[in-house]
């Protein structure tokens, strides 16, 4: 005759204990990742220092003339001569009113 072993099992509330961990650890996860991934899209800068790459170097070729005020995405750009103590530079200006960000690039020209 076949002697059965008794299998051991977990009950229904051990099963739904680890089921809400589980479930806890995948929401606290994803937050976590949401919310790294929306950091970096908003302080991503990358597209508006390229732009004032191109306005510098438009400037240099002189196809840009000052002062020069426009818009790119949600960026507004200034560009400015400023004459300080007999020494002329070119500043480069970009805002963002959204994230109060504010990036700038100056020029020395002596």
């Amino acid at each position: 005759m076949v002697v059965l072993k008794k299998i051991k099992g977990s009950t229904l509330m051990e099963t739904l204990v680890s089921s809400v961990l589980i479930v806890i650890i995948f929401m606290i996860a994803s937050m976590t990742l949401n919310n790294l991934f929306s950091n970096s899209i908003k302080n991503n800068t990358h597209g508006i220092s390229t732009k004032i790459d191109e306005l510098h170097y438009r400037y240099l070729k002189g196809n840009l003339s000052l002062p020069y005020i426009s818009s790119f995405e949600k960026w507004n750009l200034s560009a400015e001569l400023i004459n300080e103590n007999g020494k002329q530079r070119v500043e480069f200006e970009a805002y963002n009113s959204e994230t109060n960000k504010r990036l700038i690039k100056v020029i020395n020209e002596n």
